[in-house]
């Protein structure tokens, strides 16, 4: 009986979320949706204020750092011996 009683219970609560989440579901992609379209919109929009020939640099790469040779030593030329 317990056995019965577990899977009625299972069944339903499966078929309660199913229905919530056809009614929940289909609302939030709409959302989620129109924000994706509003951002695309707002980023179109910057885009085209600028005027023709206008150059924006977003990232700028850090220069390397230039070694100082005078602080290596002294080069020496060698001869080998046989």
């Amino acid at each position: 009986m317990i056995i019965f009683k577990y899977l009625f219970i299972t069944i339903l609560v499966l078929y309660i979320l199913r229905i919530i989440f056809r009614l929940v579901f289909p609302l939030v992609l709409r959302n989620l949706f129109s924000k994706v379209q509003q951002q695309a919109e707002n980023q179109s929009r910057g885009q085209q204020r600028r005027s023709e020939g206008d150059i924006s640099i977003d990232y700028v790469p850090p220069r390397a750092k230039g070694g100082r040779t005078d602080k290596l030593g002294d080069f020496v030329d060698y001869e080998e011996l046989k």
